[in-house]
């Protein structure tokens, strides 16, 4: 009997000067031996947090109906071709949020802060912030141990320091994930330093700086490398490794083109380098890293925050200029919640971009989407009034995750968004007693 599957170590790199780029799942990474069952132990499972700011405009979120049997609603619209695998999720709240009677103000702080940690916030402009671990890093804290990177923090903001709101420190506002109760992670918003560190290039400025003035790419580096695993491997891998090539390219492509425009556009302006002006073109390719760093396996989990609470984010590709948080304090204007609407719809529209890349990636006996946790929400409803009750959350859950997509589910009133967490570990397989403020676990 001549046995032609191979077996190559799961954290292979291709390496070239300074570099190591992480591959993606091969099939020559499995042994040859292996049945079925082993190889289906093997497929990671992703988690991913995607956070958008200032509430949603609620009537045109939320189904009517619950069960499988739902229509997609306005502002889920964009999302519609992944019904099969979205499950809508109703009545969940974050009750940690609420404001103490010793607290002044701080709804946005408190509401993001909150959202994923299921902590009260400790109100202080201080250096003595408190908050709760965050359910990525709980996740992270196991699923990191098989990856380069335990998890992957991005944001569209530059940060804030000081004090933003009342007595809040502006690091409540700059963040949603916190490794410690003491320790924000911040969200790193520059395309440039997260492809290098997705792909291990050098930190040393020499280097880097030796490498920008050859003009040589990742793949350039490493093509040697990649030349003979190309040899070694089978053709279902190899369309695998071309089109994570492709990945590769495009996405240090689009960084050096938009570092060319900022370089020539605002010379004299300290914004950093690598940020396309188009806003729905700098969210894309930070979708495309987060892609790529799940591609890749360098990471299983990340955590998106497509904006600051109460930031001052305008959106003029949609055809208006006002501020997205002043139009969410709309006092019923109709005009103003037609804006707001909009930009709920843009978002979604932006997400759908990523789902649609997930969804591409092979990876396994599947593609990325398939292999994926997926949460896309707000931590606020209702914006203009400020309210963490009824949460907006959407859950899209890949076929390997046992969860059946098509559905909206409604919880009882108040039902504490730790439990949905809770529920998710469990699915990762990372059991816990309880996080935050949580009660239990929900049904999905």
């Amino acid at each position: 009997m001549m046995i032609f599957k191979k077996s190559m170590a799961r954290r292979t790199f291709l390496r070239g000067a300074g570099t190591a780029l992480a591959l993606p799942l091969l099939d020559a990474m499995f042994p040859a031996f292996a049945t079925a069952a082993e190889t289906a132990s093997r497929k990671a499972t992703r988690l991913s947090f995607f956070a958008v700011p200032n509430g949603i405009i609620m009537d045109k979120w939320t189904p009517a109906d619950v069960g499988n049997s739902y229509e997609i609603t306005p502002v889920l619209q964009p999302l519609a071709a992944f019904k099969d695998r979205m499950v809508v999720l109703s009545g969940l709240s974050n009750a940690e949020a609420r404001k103490l009677e010793s607290e002044i103000a701080g709804d946005h702080p408190r509401a993001c802060s909150a959202f994923l940690t299921g902590t009260h916030p400790k109100m202080t402009s201080g250096a003595d912030i408190r908050c709760g671990v965050s359910v990525d890093q709980v996740a992270a804290k196991e699923l990191g141990k098989h990856t380069q990177l335990p998890s992957l923090e991005m944001g569209l903001e530059i940060p804030m320091v000081g004090a933003c709101e009342s007595a809040y420190s502006c690091v409540y506002y700059n963040t949603i994930v916190w490794s410690t109760p003491t320790t924000p992670l911040p969200m790193e918003n520059r395309p440039r330093a997260v492809f290098e560190r997705l792909v291990g290039d050098s930190t040393n400025p020499a280097e880097r700086a030796a490498r920008m003035k050859e003009n040589r790419g990742i793949l350039d580096l490493v093509s040697q490398d990649l030349k003979r695993v190309m040899r070694s491997v089978g053709e279902g891998d190899r369309v695998k490794l071309d089109q994570y090539s492709d990945a590769v390219r495009s996405v240090e492509q689009q960084i050096q083109v938009a570092e060319q425009q900022s370089a020539k556009e605002l010379p004299d302006m300290p914004k950093p380098l690598g940020i396309p002006e188009k806003f729905s073109d700098y969210t894309k390719l930070m979708l495309d890293l987060q892609v790529l760093a799940f591609q890749g396996d360098v990471t299983r989990v990340g955590t998106f925050m497509l904006g600051q609470e109460m930031g001052g984010r305008a959106y003029p590709e949609l055809g208006f200029g006002d501020q997205h948080h002043s139009l969410t304090h709309h006092q019923g204007d109709s005009a103003k919640i037609a804006k707001v609407l909009q930009i709920n719809v843009f978002h979604a529209r932006l997400y759908q971009y990523f789902l649609e890349k997930m969804r591409s990636m092979p990876d396994g006996d599947g593609s990325l989407l398939d292999h994926s946790l997926l949460v896309y929400g707000s931590a606020l409803s209702d914006g203009n009034m400020h309210l963490y009750k009824d949460l907006p959350v959407l859950l899209v859950a890949g076929a390997s995750t046992g969860i059946q997509g098509g559905r909206h589910i409604r919880y009882p009133e108040n039902t504490p968004m730790a439990n949905m967490y809770v529920t998710l570990l469990d699915k990762l397989g990372i059991h816990v007693e309880n996080f935050g403020d949580s009660t239990g676990r929900v049904d999905l």
